[in-house]
């Protein structure tokens, strides 16, 4: 069965920028965002200072809002490194984690699991034990790494397991097939394959299980998962956290999934930054053919990249920043920046 065939035709999609590499409030913003100033004034703030705006850090974390008719949904997409400034940024901007109902994780790594622990203890004080549902697939768990040029292999955080979560009250859908989530509302991905000729991933990852084997190449990332949903009038807005499969590889298969529904946005981070650059010219060019209305980049796109994507597509192209929010609404009058 094609799960995807059911996905949803959403009303909106509101979405907050709790967890980026990026703070700066003063970035220009599409017509559909909301700065970080307007949004913790929304939230209460009584003046902008130190305490009332967001902590930015290495990682990426969002808060997704659906809505169809009647219904609406709340998810968390990533969580980002750190509880403590997870949890800070969310109060800042007036989040209610009791809202929230599923986690979408989209790989492996610290900078997108480091604060699940302190989501899921939020989350579970206020809905309750067994309340909100963690989805992942069974590859985020092995040990990753990173080789270094000294030939020395620097291990990264381990990411807390499928045990972990269900201990601090979460229900965890340990599965690496595709699934619907929150009654159609989003599609999330099953693996993504690896199709272009040039995005071969990084040689220096490395990963093994359970400390019982040596450290082996692991460039593609196999446990990597993208997320999408399909607002009316619109089309779909996909979310790749990381891109390590590639964003390429990441449209192309959007395409092949939904080969009639036009992709109005892609938001995340493109892994184009440091010794990705090479791949820039290749990845601006091959991005053409999707006709992609928006390319918001985040996290780990590299400021050469943005610049690069900015150049080719204009103002398609725009930088996430934390405390950012968006509304993909084809109805909603632009909201005030």
């Amino acid at each position: 069965m094609n799960e995807h065939a059911s996905l949803a035709v959403l009303d909106s999609l509101a979405v907050e920028v709790i967890t980026d590499n990026v703070s700066d409030t003063y970035v220009s913003k599409t017509s559909f965002a909301v700065s970080e100033f307007a949004n913790v004034v929304l939230a209460g703030a009584q003046e902008i200072s130190g305490e009332t705006l967001l902590a930015a850090n290495l990682g990426y974390g969002l808060r997704l809002r659906s809505r169809l008719g009647g219904r609406e949904h709340v998810a968390l997409f990533d969580t980002g490194t750190e509880g403590a400034i997870f949890i800070r940024n969310c109060r800042n901007l007036g989040l209610d984690l009791g809202e929230v109902e599923e986690i979408a994780i989209t790989h492996g790594h610290w900078d997108h699991m480091g604060a699940l622990p302190a989501a899921i203890d939020a989350i579970v004080g206020r809905r309750g034990r067994g309340s909100v549902t963690v989805h992942v697939n069974p590859d985020m768990f092995n040990e990753r790494g990173v080789l270094l040029k000294s030939g020395v292999v620097f291990p990264a955080a381990k990411v807390p397991t499928p045990a972990q979560m269900e201990a601090r009250g979460a229900r965890v859908v340990n599965d690496g097939n595709a699934r619907l989530l929150l009654d159609g509302h989003f599609y999330y991905s099953g693996e993504i394959p690896r199709v272009s000729a040039f995005e071969t991933g990084r040689q220096d990852h490395l990963c093994r299980r359970d400390n019982s084997e040596e450290w082996r190449p692991d460039p593609y990332l196999m446990d990597e998962r993208m997320l999408m949903a399909n607002v009316r009038d619109l089309g779909l807005v996909v979310f790749s956290a990381c891109s390590h499969a590639g964003i390429v590889n990441v449209c192309t298969e959007v395409r092949r999934l939904f080969p009639d529904t036009p992709i109005h946005a892609v938001m995340g981070g493109l892994h184009l930054g440091g010794v990705m650059e090479h791949l820039i010219p290749q990845t601006v060019e091959a991005l053409g053919p999707f006709d992609i209305q928006n390319i918001i980049t985040g996290h780990c796109t590299g400021w050469r990249a943005l610049h690069a994507l900015a150049a080719a597509y204009g103002e398609r192209v725009s930088q996430s920043a934390v405390g950012t929010s968006y509304l993909f609404d084809s109805s909603a009058p632009p909201p005030a920046s």
